[in-house]
């Protein structure tokens, strides 16, 4: 951008150069995000594939292994199998499922013995707006959870064997257990223990092995969960793009969003499925960690409930003994940042997308800022709308010095409107002589042409805080405000028919957030020295595409950011004409002018430097005017 370029605009255009700054930085995440996970799509499919025909595989493998026991006992009847169950494990290949449903305050677990595992987690709290119920966390159709162990002449996962059906045992203090037993006639077998507390989401899950050494496969415990995690908020597309995969590895926080897979090549703790406001986790004791392992992650690319395929194995080398227990526990339940932060896990809390990777510097805003100051609000008010509007005066009010100086330079500027008026007529459509004489106009003045850009790029930190507070306050879930009936998802004023970009609707709070940004540009257009020159055109509609492309960004948003946004452009609207009609005294501000302009002129270098630049180039358009004259 010519340097002169900058010096044509008074405080209001500089405004727009931090509007543009805005909008490249939002459309530039945004179109980052969908070109990543577009990218992968055709590399996740085929992963999608692959997986497909191992699973197919296994199902052939289970099912030969199923009639060799069948033929081993010379009668395809379940009588002849069940008098050889109790003597192998093997023949839990074959069984009926039996369900055990146990519940706390938080929440209705279904245990199933195929597997011996936790099935399904119904939160008690939570409503699930796809369907008229609760929302219910589960692996889906496919999903499944087991580890590799031998059963004579082949292996199999525990998930595709039958315990024993569940026995359930409820202490004293309301704590409940639930064990499921497989064994044999030599001794062998395996118990799984689930411990689930009153007023907790996190469930105890003991495996114990006895006989480890001949039924986990060289020693090795391999563990492998499979899950089709499913829509759980208004917009599955939605939910998908703020989905992904998290895990602590190394005694370090790490995840995977766009990327398709993960090799763990050093020890994890635990993995965890974080869809936009709930997780399922797996988790092992930090002396027992799983030594290695991957993962792979589809985000699903269609319009049904799924939002992906997930695969993890796990394997832990340094079980030893024949009698072990692999101590694991389970967490299905809400990415709230108050509850995982009281969880005895490392770095739990960081499923909660506050900031990462290039928007990591919000995240102490978020954390110390944002979340202590909203929950004061709340606490006060305790509508969540209302708190969004405190919490937007609040920010407000920080950062007014800025904003007051900023204004304080467009007031300036507006003084010296007629001078650039002036100065215009005088030069005409020499562009040349027009910088110059506008920067010996604000050098004299003491104007700043850039100082309008502060409250501009002072809103790039606070908007991307937001835009990840927003997206991840699972307080904001349901929750009523005026005609929205969910501000941590979209507001739709109508719906009709997906288009591009745009998606199924149009937004009433988005309506109001482009509203006012055009209302912003009218008024600061009414206040700017028109531009001579062959970019006064185009100078001229620059304020107005900042607020048409907010539209196709904000109409995918939560309703609270557009309602925040809202807000924020009403107070800078009634800042601007308060402070420039009753505030700031335009006589006092041309007096000052005039005595600055008295005073003994200093240039500084970047000034010095600036004029030696135009300086020249004023001389070499002058030689090629008169090159020209000659020919």
């Amino acid at each position: 951008m010519p340097l002169n370029f900058l010096l044509y605009m008074n405080m209001d255009k500089n405004s727009v150069i931090g509007f543009i700054l805005i909008a490249i930085l939002v459309v530039g995440f945004m179109w980052y995000q969908g070109k990543e996970q577009q990218a992968s799509l055709k590399i996740q499919q085929h992963t999608e594939d692959s997986l497909r025909i191992v699973r197919m595989k296994r199902a052939a493998d289970s099912t030969a292994a199923v009639q060799s026991i069948a033929a081993a006992a010379g009668d395809t009847a379940h009588k002849g199998l069940a008098a050889k169950a109790g003597t192998s494990i093997e023949t839990a290949i074959l069984g009926t499922e039996d369900l055990t449903v146990v519940e706390n305050k938080l929440f209705k677990a279904t245990f199933t013995n195929k597997g011996g595992r936790l099935k399904s987690v119904e939160l008690k709290n939570f409503k699930s707006p796809v369907a008229d119920s609760n929302v219910v966390l589960s692996g889906g159709p496919e999903g499944t959870m087991g580890y590799l162990i031998s059963t004579g002449k082949t292996t199999h996962q525990t998930s595709e064997l039958y315990f024993a059906p569940g026995k359930v045992a409820t202490a004293a203090d309301g704590t409940q257990t639930v064990s499921f037993t497989l064994a044999d006639s030599s001794g062998q077998g395996i118990t799984h223990l689930y411990t689930i507390k009153p007023n907790d989401y996190l469930i105890d899950w003991n495996i114990d092995l006895n006989g480890a050494t001949t039924l986990l496969p060289q020693g090795i415990f391999n563990f492998q969960w499979q899950a089709n995690p499913q829509q759980h908020e208004k917009s599955a597309t939605y939910e998908r793009q703020q989905s992904n995969i998290c895990f602590y590895e190394d005694n370090n926080f790490d995840y995977i969003s766009s990327k398709n897979d993960h090799s763990f090549e050093k020890p994890v703790q635990w993995v965890g499925i974080v869809q936009q406001f709930f997780n399922t986790t797996i988790i092992t004791k930090p002396s027992t960690a799983f030594t290695g392992g991957s993962l792979q992650w589809k985000r699903a690319a269609d319009t049904t409930q799924l939002l992906g395929d997930v695969t993890v194995n796990l394997q832990n080398k340094s079980l030893i003994g024949s009698h072990v227990t692999v101590p694991l526990q389970l967490y299905f339940g809400p990415t709230d940042y108050s509850i995982l932060s009281k969880q005895p896990v490392e770095d739990m809390a960081k499923m909660v997308n506050l900031g990462r990777d290039l928007y990591s510097f919000v995240r102490p805003i978020n954390r110390f800022v944002i979340m202590p100051v909203f929950g004061f609000f709340s606490g006060i008010v305790g509508n969540l709308g209302w708190a969004i509007l405190l919490l937007t005066l609040f920010i407000r009010l920080v950062t007014s010095p800025l904003t007051y100086t900023s204004y304080l330079s467009g007031a300036k500027m507006k003084v010296l409107r007629p001078e650039l008026d002036k100065i215009k007529a005088k030069t005409g459509d020499n562009q040349q002589a027009f910088a110059m004489e506008q920067m010996k106009l604000f050098r004299e003045a003491g104007v700043n042409p850039l100082g309008g850009c502060i409250p501009a790029l002072l809103q790039i930190p606070i908007f991307f805080a937001l835009f990840s507070f927003f997206n991840s306050n699972i307080n904001l879930r349901g929750v009523h405000f005026l005609w929205v009936k969910d501000l941590s998802s979209f507001d739709a004023l109508f719906h009709f028919g997906d288009l591009p970009v745009i998606g199924d609707h149009v937004g009433l709070f988005t309506l109001t957030a482009i509203l006012t940004s055009f209302l912003i540009s009218i008024y600061n257009m009414s206040n700017t020295p028109q531009q001579a020159g062959p970019n006064a055109a185009a100078m001229k509609y620059m304020p107005y595409i900042f607020p048409f492309i907010l539209f196709f960004v904000f109409n995918k948003l939560p309703s609270a950011l557009t309602w925040y946004y809202t807000v924020s452009n009403i107070i800078t609207l009634a800042l601007q004409f308060v402070i420039q009609n009753y505030i700031i005294n335009h006589d006092k501000i041309l007096a000052a002018i005039e005595v600055k302009r008295k005073a003994p002129k200093t240039q500084s270098k970047f000034q010095e430097r600036y004029a030696q630049v135009v300086e020249t180039q004023k001389k070499v358009q002058e030689l090629k005017n008169k090159q020209g004259g000659k020919k």
